[in-house]
């Protein structure tokens, strides 16, 4: 079988313009970068129309090492819903450069599931992440040139909490102390880098709903502590209003097509673990806007990117989403039951069967948000008759149809079944759509809900000192905003080695963060990395350039 970057080069993709005419985006609203992708002017973008479109998720199992596939079925299934007749746009996340070079490579789809151009979108796209980075980098030397010429805001430099980055995995970069030479030299004190989809400016960006949002986000971040307590923000030293100049050009979201020629938004993408993990709102609300249908993707397994998605971003841009689906594999199933990797190839029903409760859970747990559920069991050769009978009869029991698909093989084709049972969730109109807390709740309350609900932790832990961390934030006002859990994603519990579906654990708080820009406050439970470092034998060694000048390695 053909490999998908055999599959990528052998797809013929139409000129932009003629997938913008399909998506009903005006000539004069496309701005071209080359023949095959192109931002849509922001103007347009964020006028949006009278008309929505439905709204779908699809979200995964907690991940495993035998992989899930959710992009790859966010491309399918819209190409499946276009190939019948549902005019339906597709909105993903922009990859990072971090994870092509270290251990994931390439994160555009796969087999015939694929948007286009993969070279390009997996490296530098339309540059967006490299705005975002100097807008990051922007802020930090705005912020030791005032150190440095008088400090007249009186800040700590002992207190600086903003930290400058990189698109890059680099463990070298983590920590270190800046500064040094003499006095002409700047004010010497410890700082680190973030991999830039982890930087606030990053979250900001895809949570803006415009420029004016966008700059007054920007300005709310909060950079460092003066010596009396205080909070120093991007305004204070006057950095907003470049940063925002920055990423005027980068907010216009990124058209692209599938190997089908669906239309595909591509557009942000904040790390899903300290942040909300999904694309932009300005690209969601456009292609509400234009698109029958919309489907998107969230990041790691439901409890993580399913949960912010749908209580940060979805709180923070009034959408509603009208029906859920959950990635799984046989594959992964049955490692969440027990089996090692190398065995999953052979038939294993005891084993999958433990191994349901962690899909049963998911699917529990989008309930609670009101969403009608559609499983996408996507295939593998291994898999036999009786493990996908095990699974579809587990969610009939659940009244969630378990679809499989073969989408990575077949394209649309693949994915016709689980398109039509997505459309009969729509029609049905069965969500009811809330959030799973209320927004009033305080802080700690908030975390309790999302451990007991999402997790079934039996309690939240935190350190005295964290606790009265969390009150300050809502004595300086920001008590009623969401919370965004940053543990492992390999688990529902804080522990990565308990698989399936734990109960009774500890959800252990060990620091909390206020995002103050994105409007958010970070629960950070175990140790989370914002700057991942390389892989022993990294992708990158095996990427480069063929005899034709050509990208060779980046799947």
């Amino acid at each position: 079988m053909a490999t998908d970057l055999e599959i990528a080069r052998a797809a013929t993709l139409l000129p932009i313009g003629e997938i913008a005419a399909r998506a009903g985006i005006p000539d004069d609203a496309l701005i071209p970068y080359g023949k095959t992708k192109a931002k849509i002017d922001l103007g347009f973008a964020v006028a949006g129309g009278a008309k929505r479109g439905k709204l779908v998720l699809v979200t995964g199992i907690s991940p495993t090492p035998a992989g899930e596939g959710k992009t790859t079925t966010t491309i399918g299934l819209g190409d499946a819903l276009n190939a019948l007749g549902t005019r339906t746009m597709i909105c993903l996340r922009e990859p990072s450069l971090g994870p092509c070079f270290g251990v994931k490579g390439g994160a555009t789809g796969g087999g015939r599931a694929q948007v286009a151009p993969m070279e390009d979108i997996n490296l530098h796209f339309t540059g967006d992440f490299h705005a975002i980075t100097s807008a990051n980098n922007l802020a930090a030397a705005m912020l030791d040139n005032h150190l440095y010429w008088g400090n007249e805001l009186g800040i700590d430099p002992r207190r600086v909490t903003w930290r400058r980055a990189m698109d890059m995995n680099d463990r070298n970069l983590r920590n270190m102390v800046l500064g040094l030479g003499g006095a002409a030299q700047g004010v010497p004190r410890e700082d680190g880098f973030d991999i830039t989809v982890a930087s606030e400016v990053m979250a900001v960006f895809c949570l803006a709903k415009d420029l004016p949002d966008l700059q007054a986000r920007l300005g709310r971040m909060i950079l460092a502590t003066t010596r009396d307590g205080r909070s120093v923000t991007a305004a204070d030293i006057k950095a907003d209003g470049a940063m925002a100049a920055l990423l005027r050009d980068a907010l216009a979201p990124n058209l692209v097509q599938t190997l089908e020629g669906s239309p595909a938004l591509v557009h942000g993408g904040p790390f899903a673990n300290i942040a909300h993990g999904c694309n932009s709102v300005v690209a969601t609300r456009l292609g509400l806007s234009l698109a029958d249908v919309v489907v998107t993707e969230a990041g790691f397994g439901a409890d993580l990117g399913a949960e912010k998605f749908l209580d940060i971003k979805c709180r923070s841009a009034g959408l509603a989403p009208d029906a859920c689906v959950i990635v799984a594999t046989i594959r992964a199933l049955k490692m969440h039951g027990g089996v090692a990797k190398a065995d999953l190839g052979r038939e294993d029903v005891a084993a999958l069967k433990a191994g349901m409760v962690n899909l049963v859970r998911h699917v529990e747990n989008m309930g609670k948000f009101g969403l009608p559920v559609v499983v996408a069991l996507n295939a593998f050769t291994t898999d036999t008759p009786a493990e996908v009978a095990v699974v579809q009869q587990a969610m009939a029991a659940l009244g969630a149809e378990a679809v499989l698909c073969t989408h990575w093989a077949d394209g649309a084709a693949g994915a016709a079944e689980l398109a039509r049972a997505v459309q009969r969730r729509l029609a049905a109109g069965e969500a009811r759509f809330h959030p799973l807390y209320d927004i009033r709740l305080p802080l700690a309350e908030k975390l309790d809900v999302i451990a007991r609900e999402i997790y079934h932790a039996a309690e939240v832990q935190m350190p005295p000192a964290v606790a009265a961390r969390l009150q300050r934030f809502e004595e300086q006002g920001f008590r009623e905003v969401p919370v965004c859990v940053a543990k492992t994603q390999y688990s529902f519990s804080a522990d990565a080695t308990k698989l399936g579906a734990p109960s009774g654990h500890v959800l252990p708080v060990r620091e909390v963060r206020l995002s103050a820009g994105a409007g958010f406050v970070v629960a950070v439970c175990g140790e989370i990395m914002t700057m991942p470092g390389l892989p022993r034998r990294p992708a990158a060694e095996g990427i480069g350039l063929d005899a034709e000048g050509r990208i060779d390695g980046l799947f």
